[in-house]
């Protein structure tokens, strides 16, 4: 019994080594890459070099980085913001509220989930351009506010919001409004911060949709400025490198800083 538990705890600490490794391997090769020079990474050298000051000062010499900064924090932040609320409420009213027409909406919400980006881009091209947005925020802003995987998110997690709460609150008075916003969001702070993990990393990380609708230097994000750089005709793969590791942070930063509520948001856990 001793030998087969510890074959078991010894394969599954190797599996689980082998999942961190080709996890981590990434970013430890990144951080590599961005101390060498472009022909050295190429060249595929796996040690540190001397031109992480070269490629940091170049990188900074190329892009605009407050500005672009700028550009990714508030698409990413705003966007978020607004998915989370308008997500948030069509979640709690798909779950409180009972209608014999309330459970086929809400089937129509998740069939969009079946319908690839790629199908809307243009019809959502042309009513940018025909609305004036093209070259905006708000272009990406829009398509990204009702999104039908937080909507489905937040449904879900609201079944196990005790309707006690609910009915007491209506006792003492509360209008609709007041309980969404006064015990309803408190209760579910961990869902909160799971979907904001979530659908930050999601806007941040955005590429395509921006893409397309953004054309002037002074409004693309970090996502496209270093495809950019990745795409000339002689890429500096040391200067991508560390668009890459910057463009990285934010995201790292927010799910650190979040890692708790986020584990206890995806368990379904209601304070």
């Amino acid at each position: 019994m001793n030998v087969s538990r510890i074959l078991t705890t010894a394969s599954q600490y190797a599996f689980l080594g082998v999942a961190a490794f080709l996890s981590l391997f990434p970013f430890f090769w990144m951080v590599i890459s961005s101390t060498n020079t472009s022909i050295d990474i190429i060249s595929g050298q796996m040690s540190f070099g001397e031109a992480f000051r070269t490629n940091v000062t170049n990188f900074f010499t190329l892009v605009d980085v407050p500005l672009v900064f700028w550009n990714s924090a508030k698409v990413a932040v705003l966007a978020t913001l607004l998915t989370i609320l308008v997500s948030s409420l069509a979640g709690y009213g798909f779950e409180m509220f009972k209608s014999k027409a309330r459970d086929r909406i809400y089937s129509l919400v998740l069939l969009t989930l079946m319908v690839p980006f790629a199908a809307l881009m243009i019809p959502l091209f042309m009513m940018m351009a025909k609305t004036g947005l093209i070259n905006t925020h708000v272009a990406i802003l829009l398509p990204t506010i009702a999104s039908a995987f937080i909507i489905f998110y937040f449904r879900q997690s609201t079944k196990a919001f005790p309707t006690e709460l609910r009915d007491a609150a209506k006792v003492d008075g509360l209008k609709e409004w007041q309980i969404f916003l006064y015990i309803y969001v408190p209760v579910m702070r961990s869902t909160y911060a799971a979907a904001f993990v979530i659908v930050f990393m999601v806007n941040w990380n955005n590429y395509l949709w921006p893409l397309i609708v953004l054309q002037s230097n002074d409004t693309k994000t970090i996502t496209l400025v270093v495809s950019s750089l990745a795409s000339a005709y002689y890429p500096d793969y040391g200067v991508v490198m560390i668009g890459t590791i910057l463009a990285t942070l934010p995201t790292l930063l927010v799910f650190f800083v979040m890692q708790r509520q986020f584990v206890q948001g995806m368990l379904g856990s209601v304070k």
